[in-house]
């Protein structure tokens, strides 16, 4: 009853969720904020610089002017951001507004502010969240923290040097990109690939691998391990060999920057990532060049990562906002995410990441910017195909845990070390399980 009183309340007062900015803006008032409300929002760098600046020169000012607070913006390392809110729950002090990877949020349900109320006024009016949006923001009761966006993981690969190794397309299964790779090893360009404890590329290839050959954490029911098994298994021998034939072996020690550079620099034919490598080649067309120096941007194309036994499947890092249970600035934070995401004010973000990141609902599938450049065709509607870990169950605190903590890839990276793939297999299960049972 509590809840209902309060949204009549706000309606009567014209700052309901779906028309608070417009009541605002209407009566040319900003919210009654004391002068010294400052909104701290932590988030990481954008690997898309162009981005971070127009938050910072242009939308919030914008949002500063129009909703009458302080918005203080602060960008880390996307590695150092779960450090970073441990230790603000832990103190209860800390920034209002923090970026969270994939299901992190999850880790950190209870110590979260409600959003329901704004996400189920943004999702619904831009064509409902995907699956991976509400798998990592919703804990199954609410809303833990506002879907951001979804950061698309395809191939990126040259096409040259694909084509002199046979493949005039991007291999349609592992097994053909497996021999495209071995071809292009051989010829000084392999693939390339981190293993290592890093948040995005380790992990958006580990999980579809795994997927793609049958394999999986756990059972439907979420709680009963399943991932040693004859597919996951089969996945992991697959990779082991795949691994010696096609790929930069040095990949193990790589962090999310490690390939762009790799790519960027020659190095290596082919790797799974965002778009961010062929944006900057796109940035900085005199830069990158090929050997025969032609522009980088014009040999490079885009693929999805190829089908398995099981099926073709995608792990995409999906980004979304938490507001802070501590903070003591929660309605103003709130009132800024519900500011940035209306369509006007998202729209210039959005279009400014190029396709590095897709919205986290449908209705920007459609969005323009999508026609303007063939070679991002394969990122607009990645989200659709997205899989979130802990599969076959949904996603929840323990999945979260488990990405964290990278079970999933350190299995596959054993064994490319040298441990028989049913030992690590057997290693991945043991971990699974402590999580699980507790």
């Amino acid at each position: 009853m509590s809840r209902i009183a309060r949204r009549r309340l706000m309606q009567a007062a014209g700052l309901s969720a779906a028309g608070g900015l417009t009541g605002i803006l209407a009566s040319g008032q900003a919210p009654a904020y004391a002068q010294s409300t400052t909104v701290h929002w932590l988030k990481w760098n954008d690997f898309v610089p162009a981005a971070d600046e127009l938050l910072r020169k242009k939308l919030i000012p914008e949002a500063e002017k129009q909703l009458g607070i302080k918005i203080t913006l602060e960008t880390i390392n996307a590695n150092d951001l779960q450090a970073r809110t441990t230790a603000g729950i832990q103190s209860k002090s800390g920034p209002d507004l923090i970026m969270a990877f994939n299901s992190n949020a999850q880790l950190y349900a209870d110590s979260l502010a409600d959003v329901s109320e704004l996400c189920e006024a943004i999702g619904p009016a831009q064509g409902g969240y995907y699956q991976i949006a509400q798998g990592n923001s919703n804990d199954g009761k609410r809303w833990i923290s506002v879907p951001y966006c979804i950061i698309g993981a395809e191939v990126a690969y040259r096409k040259s040097w694909f084509k002199q190794a046979g493949w005039d397309q991007f291999p349609k299964t592992w097994d053909e990109y497996r021999a495209a790779g071995k071809k292009l090893k051989a010829a000084g360009h392999p693939l390339g690939q981190t293993l290592g404890h890093t948040f995005g590329d380790a992990p958006t290839f580990a999980y579809p691998m795994m997927w793609s050959f049958g394999g999986k954490e756990v059972e439907a029911d979420g709680k009963t391990v399943a991932v040693n098994s004859k597919e996951t298994i089969e996945s992991v021998k697959f990779m082991t060999a795949f691994w010696k034939d096609a790929f930069d072996e040095g990949g193990l020690a790589w962090d999310d920057t490690s390939n762009n550079r790799a790519m960027l620099s020659g190095t290596i034919s082919a790797t799974l990532n965002g778009a961010s490598i062929y944006i900057e080649t796109l940035r900085k067309p005199d830069t990158y060049r090929t050997e025969d120096d032609k522009p980088m941007k014009e040999d490079i194309l885009h693929g999805r990562l190829p089908a398995g036994p099981g099926g073709q499947y995608a792990f995409h890092s999906a980004q979304s906002t938490m507001v802070m249970g501590y903070s003591k600035n929660q309605k103003a934070a709130i009132d800024f995410l519900r500011w940035f995401h209306t369509e006007g004010n998202y729209r210039q973000w959005f279009e400014i990441q190029k396709g590095f990141s897709c919205g986290p609902a449908a209705m920007w599938e459609k969005d323009k910017m999508w026609d303007i450049d063939p070679v991002m065709e394969p990122y607009r509607d990645a989200a659709k195909y997205g899989r979130v870990p802990g599969f076959a169950g949904r996603a929840n605190q323990k999945a979260a845990e488990a990405l964290t903590k990278y079970i999933i890839v350190d299995m596959y990276a054993k064994a490319v070390q040298g441990m028989p793939a049913e030992d690590s297999v057997k290693w991945a299960e043991g971990e699974l399980k402590k999580i699980y049972a507790a």
